[in-house]
């Protein structure tokens, strides 16, 4: 997997929680894992086609989603609530379309598909043999993870 794609989802979540939540992530260790597994409290998968085809599977823990909401809403929240994973949802777009414009400085022409959220862990019924790129991310409010499968359109 190109470089180029992960650094265009880092470069994008740094500036989307730095816009919309005033925080910066940093980055962990890059691993390649097998399967798109995670068991994190909220995950947000979104589809990419195009140039580029794969999954993208952003994973939080339940601290780190409520205390998201609560900066962007200014409600405290004690679950993870319909509100909640819309917000989430909401956010893993953001940042993903702005990936997706990052990597079109690249000449990959990209779109996503609309945000699935699910609650506890993440097991897809497919990609499970898949090398998986996963990025830590740490901020000042918890950490959570960005899992990428993408493949060039041959």
């Amino acid at each position: 997997m190109k470089a180029e794609y992960i650094n265009s989802f880092y470069r994008a979540t740094k500036d989307v929680l730095q816009m919309m939540i005033d925080i910066s992530p940093e980055r962990g260790d890059l691993k390649m894992v097998n399967g798109l597994t995670n068991n994190k409290d909220a995950n947000v998968e979104l589809g990419v086609t195009g140039d580029l085809s794969g999954t993208i599977l952003f994973s939080f823990p339940k601290k780190t989603t409520l205390e998201m909401v609560k900066i962007m809403s200014g409600m405290d929240m004690d679950k993870i609530d319909n509100f909640a994973s819309s917000a989430l949802g909401e956010m893993a777009n953001i940042i993903s379309g702005n990936a997706l414009t990052n990597l079109s400085e690249y000449n990959f022409a990209c779109d996503i598909q609309p945000p699935q959220v699910f609650l506890g862990g993440y097991k897809p019924a497919t990609l499970n043999s898949e090398k998986v790129l996963l990025l830590p991310l740490y901020t000042s409010i918890g950490e959570f993870d960005i899992s990428v499968i993408l493949k060039e359109k041959e």
